[in-house]
């Protein structure tokens, strides 16, 4: 029972954890290390939801759920359950597992369809688009509406538009490149993948809808922090606002926008000089990995 309520307590820590971070703006200051958070309490989330009710069928057993889980798969071969392992905790067990099925089921089933539009779309772009000396390195489609993504894979892609070209200056479509190109190199649909399928697999909860926003939010952010730290904020802050008085953006299913996320407030941080806190992002990334050995270590036990 004492796993159980370790369980319990490390799935209460998780929502506290997600509600601060989800209000917090210093977070805005440090996106890679926010990232980093998001990441440790999403991976806590997702073993407590299933170690819970995994604990609460062990309890008989009374050791560590890693110890009651190989003790179980002993007496089920042995046709040798104890007598107080009833049908209740053997069904908790199973709820457990399912619990991890479904996440793992779901995760799997995003990889397929994301990997599965990413190869639609860039056979697609070896049909339509073309390259341009003006913007070496990107495939440029004929569209007039704005648009500035990449592609995401082994080979990524970047794409711009002709209205993109015909809406930025030189400066600002600089760093708009390098924005989608810290994208690729990263690896930031990787990032998201996890958040896309907990979203998934548990819908109906607000607090896994908020993390995925805030973590797309982030993420567009360090591509930012990327993009200035080679053109500086002022042309990186110009395309944004070009991008955001532009409207009728685009971008396909399975890639990452420029123009995606909370225009008006990756400006407004662009245009502000505060140093990221280092002791309050290292107290935050302390919390959130200790939060995700928690279940973790259980599990060992």
């Amino acid at each position: 029972m004492a796993h159980a309520l370790h369980f319990a307590a490390s799935m209460l820590a998780c929502w506290l954890i997600a509600q601060v971070l989800a209000r917090s703006t210093w977070t805005w200051r440090s996106p890679r290390v926010a990232i980093l958070c998001w990441q440790a309490v999403g991976l806590a989330a997702g073993l407590s939801a299933m170690g819970l009710p995994i604990a609460l069928g062990l309890s008989p057993y009374e050791r560590g759920t890693g110890s009651a889980l190989l003790a179980l798969a002993s007496d089920l071969r042995h046709n040798t359950l104890p007598a107080s392992l009833g049908v209740v905790n053997l069904g908790l067990v199973g709820i457990g597992f399912g619990i991890g099925a479904v996440l793992l089921t779901t995760t799997v089933r995003s990889i397929h369809g994301t990997v599965r539009a990413q190869r639609r779309h860039r056979e697609l772009l070896t049909l339509v688009a073309r390259r341009d000396p003006t913007v070496p390195g990107a495939l440029v489609l004929d569209h007039p509406s704005a648009a500035a993504y990449c592609l995401p894979g082994v080979k990524p892609r970047v794409v711009v538009s002709a209205g993109t070209l015909s809406l930025l200056d030189r400066a600002e479509l600089a760093a708009v490149l390098t924005h989608e190109r810290a994208h690729a190199q990263e690896r930031h649909d990787l990032v998201l993948l996890p958040f896309t399928a907990l979203c998934r697999a548990l819908p109906g909860l607000r607090w896994v809808r908020e993390a995925h926003e805030r973590v797309s939010l982030l993420v567009e952010m360090r591509a930012d922090d990327k993009a200035r730290e080679l053109h500086a904020e002022a042309p990186l802050a110009g395309a944004l606002r070009r991008f955001a008085a532009a409207g009728n953006r685009i971008t396909p299913a399975g890639a990452l926008g420029m123009g995606d996320r909370d225009l008006d407030v990756r400006v407004q941080r662009l245009l502000v000089t505060e140093r990221p806190p280092r002791l309050l992002g290292t107290v935050a990334l302390t919390v959130a990995t200790t939060v995700a050995a928690l279940p973790i270590s259980l599990f060992l036990s």
